[in-house]
């Protein structure tokens, strides 16, 4: 479980296909902020851009670790192809503050950055959710992007408008530590997001398909 707080801003300094086909995955090896290493121990969680990753090898001295992630993973998930900065977080430990919200560390889906500006000593996000994902999304909800837990502010579907793919429009506030300490600073009007959907919105959907269930039952 991780809490959507970011603990540090890494990079992907080099990918390693491990094999040839569509198949495989990849082997990364992301370069930390220096010290950042030194409470992980192998097979360790770190969430990297808000998906949930498995730490293979680390190397304390050049504040390098690898991990694996499956094709499958990689079909889900954005920003993990190519090197670049990337969101880290270590899995939230039992005594720790809960900043955030819980956080799975599982992507729901993939967003794109719609609007991004500052607006006043702020910046503005707009960011368009998929169809799937849209009746999860509510007005001072939470959502996890690229790994950063936000409120919704605003919550526009665009169900039937003809200049619009299907899906809702939200609109977050990001304050200048949010842009400054994480990698959301380096989005642009399209960049792909990872989405993950509050948890216990998750649940309460599955509740109500029960009860549903059992009363055609009855």
């Amino acid at each position: 479980m991780f809490t959507g707080i970011i603990t540090g801003m890494g990079r992907i300094v080099a990918i390693q296909r491990l094999g040839s086909s569509s198949d495989h995955g990849s082997r990364l090896t992301i370069e930390a902020p220096a010290g950042y290493l030194d409470d992980v121990r192998l097979g360790d969680s770190i969430a990297l851009n808000g998906a949930c990753m498995t730490a293979t090898t680390l190397d304390a001295a050049s504040h390098r670790f690898t991990i694996d992630i499956s094709a499958e993973s990689l079909d889900k998930t954005c920003g993990l192809t190519e090197p670049g900065i990337i969101n880290l977080e270590k899995a939230l430990r039992a005594h720790d503050r809960l900043g955030g919200h819980l956080v799975s560390g599982h992507v729901d889906g993939i967003g794109h950055v719609a609007y991004f500006a500052q607006v006043g000593e702020s910046w503005e996000l707009r960011i368009h959710a998929p169809q799937s994902l849209a009746k999860y999304l509510a007005y001072k909800g939470s959502i996890t992007v690229n790994g950063v837990s936000l409120t919704v502010n605003r919550v526009n579907d665009l169900a039937g408008r003809a200049d619009a793919a299907p899906g809702c429009e939200i609109s977050i506030n990001l304050i200048p530590h949010t842009v400054e300490n994480t990698a959301l600073g380096q989005l642009a009007q399209g960049s792909p997001v990872n989405l993950e959907i509050d948890l216990i919105a998750r649940y309460v959907e599955r509740m109500l398909q029960g009860s549903s269930l059992t009363q055609k039952i009855l």
